[in-house]
């Protein structure tokens, strides 16, 4: 930590205020042998002092004495709840009866509010969605940043433009075995980890509080749990949250067996603490592995796993287990879908399977060349009881397995279950994910972009540009010319079709980095971005041309010749969204009073085709 400050920290003493930042404090109290530590923050703001997660009846007289070393209580003017669980919120009514100031008040959110009215509290409530998810302060504003459901619907946190701090609340939150103030180096992630998996109902709500927090410059990180986040640490615990899973947690089931064998135990620790601390299928199998070779002669686990289309999952360490879908061996596609008694009735009865002999677990062993060996453990299904997954482990240098050696096979059937199941429900998680994204960002005619998605993307785009004076944006504005005759003349249909032969020819004229978006009805607009901003005005003759040669066949008897006019505006500095777009909307106006089919670019028209 270079800031001296920071470097405090690590020996402050949290019996007393602690400074982290200009006019903030930690003024939590530590309570001894307890894991889920909460820590309250204030913001010296003389009469409008702002207290931040007041905290629970067990710490709130430790955390009234730290406030009074550093201003009276009385100067405390906002209560900021950023949720109402007890460990931030119980502490309210002992606040309630010691303010007298009739401006006080409990900050939060509706949804919070809802619950803490329970207190039955004197104290007003001041609602974050109601003002702006602003609050003015003396020498500094607020913002307020909501991030729903992380961990409950209302959930938000509090940012600090003055200092660069930002009051999380539960993220960046972390369970601690000894009572740290600052976090020290990046392994406080694995304290993260945890409380994240549990907490967060999964990886698109956090992903989606992350994408909310990026938008602002944080410099630190006062989380409610675990660990203050100093400046050097901040991009790296954004990044590895922005990755992780949750929502799901990984169990290996204890086995009475295990005070049998030392070996077996360290092996089964092993097992726990890699399916515990990783969530990448890959750094699964990858761990596995060598915990596998520390007690087996190893060369390879391969792994495969019937999907729901039918298909068979293949994950081999050649390809690092990304896992291709596809046809499986024979001898998988024969075992795949079975029960275990039907399993076991095939080994004995197929004369296929003679040369493999089944041990109790079950799994199968069967020999590869003279000194090597092939396991076949298969993955059943809880709920179905089939076999949907199966793990071929090959040993090198043995021909019979010992009986330590079997221990430590059938330890590994369940968490390679486990490992494999929920890969293939994350895979099938993430496909329909993808799907309803691509459904909800997608018109269903033409393909083009949604204007949902347009506003999120084109303001996205607009930062950059405003970030990055190199960048460019163009906005160009298209309408089919005499569209209402269209469908007046020759039916909706015709009219969709219409619509769908030109959201094919924009899309086939735009790069990877262009949005093309159906505006409404037969409007469209396509944002150019880079260097194919500069020639937006090339760009709509082109796809001008193309329209007006391409004859739209509506039925075996009707095909339709059809044009388009152009509206081109290059974003000017500091141009707002509203703005470009009233520009280019002007310049499509005048394509049209100019007689249609036709380029115009800003206000001046370009490239004049005839008239349609």
């Amino acid at each position: 930590m270079t800031d001296p400050l920071l470097a405090q920290l690590a020996s402050a003493d949290t019996t007393h205020a602690v400074r982290i930042a200009d006019r903030v404090w930690w003024v939590g109290h530590v309570l001894p042998d307890d894991v889920f530590q909460c820590h309250v923050y204030l913001l010296e703001q003389g009469e409008h002092s702002v207290l931040f997660d007041p905290g629970s009846r067990l710490t709130f007289a430790g955390t009234l004495r730290k406030i009074e070393e550093v201003i009276p209580f009385t100067r405390i003017r906002y209560f900021v709840c950023h949720h109402q669980d007890p460990d931030i919120a119980a502490a309210l009514p002992l606040i309630d009866e010691l303010v007298e100031r009739d401006d006080a008040v409990v900050v939060t959110h509706w949804r919070s509010r809802a619950l803490l009215k329970h207190y039955g509290l004197r104290l007003p409530f001041w609602l974050v969605d109601e003002h702006d998810w602003r609050l003015s302060l003396p020498d500094r504003e607020l913002r307020f940043i909501f991030t729903p459901y992380a961990h409950f619907p209302g959930a938000f946190c509090t940012f600090d433009p003055r200092t660069g701090v930002l009051f999380s609340s539960d993220l960046f939150g972390g369970f601690t075995e000894r009572p740290t103030l600052v976090a020290a180096d990046p392994s406080h992630f694995e304290a993260l980890r945890p409380f994240h998996e549990h907490y967060m109902p999964s990886r698109d709500i956090l992903g989606f509080a992350i994408s909310q927090i990026d938008q602002y410059p944080v410099r630190l990180i006062a989380p409610q749990h675990g660990s203050i986040i100093p400046p050097a640490l901040v991009p790296f615990m954004i990044d590895r949250l922005r990755h992780l899973d949750c929502g799901i947690y990984l169990f290996a089931r204890e086995n009475t067996d295990v005070g049998r064998l030392s070996r077996l135990n360290q092996t089964l620790r092993d097992i726990t603490r890699t399916m515990l601390l990783y969530r990448d299928f890959r750094e699964i199998a990858e761990r596995l592995f060598d915990v596998v070779r520390k007690n087996l002669p190893a060369e390879r686990i391969d792994y495969y796993a019937q999907l729901e289309d039918g298909r068979v999952l293949t994950l081999a360490r050649e390809d690092r287990f990304i896992g291709v879908a596809g046809q499986a061996p024979e001898h998988i596609n024969r075992l795949l879908g079975r029960t275990q008694q039907e399993w076991i009735r095939l080994h004995r009865k197929d004369p296929g399977l003679g040369s493999h002999r089944l041990h109790e677990g079950p799994f199968s062993s069967r020999p590869e060349g003279a000194t090597g060996l092939i396991l076949t453990l298969p993955l059943f299904a809880p709920s179905s009881g089939r076999m949907e997954g199966v793990a071929e482990l090959r040993l090198h240098g043995i021909t019979t397995l010992p009986d330590e050696m079997i221990l430590v096979v059938q330890q590994l059937t369940m968490p390679l279950q486990v490992a494999l199941e929920r890969e293939v429900i994350y895979r099938g998680i993430e496909a329909k994910r993808q799907q309803a994204y691509e459904r909800s960002i997608r018109d269903p005619l033409t393909g083009l972009f949604t204007r949902v998605y347009m506003h999120d993307a084109v303001e996205r785009q607009l930062r950059i540009d405003d970030r990055t004076p190199d960048t460019a944006l163009a906005a160009v504005m298209i309408d089919i010319d005499h569209f209402k005759q269209i469908n007046d003349t020759h039916g909706h249909a015709a009219g969709d079709a219409v619509l769908r032969m030109l959201g094919q020819i924009v899309q086939q004229g735009c790069r990877a980095g262009d949005i093309p978006v159906r505006f409404g009805g037969e409007e469209f607009v396509v944002f150019l971005t880079g260097g194919g901003a500069a020639g937006a005005g090339s760009f709509a003759e082109r796809v001008r041309a193309a329209i007006e040669a391409t004859r739209c066949d509506i039925d075996a008897d009707l095909g339709l010749n059809i044009t388009a006019s152009f509206g081109v505006a290059l974003r000017q500095a500091g141009e707002t969204f509203d703005e470009l777009m009233a520009r280019a909307d002007r310049a499509l106006y005048q394509a049209k009073e100019d007689g249609r089919n036709r380029v115009c670019v800003a206000a001046t028209q370009v490239h004049p085709a005839a008239s349609g």
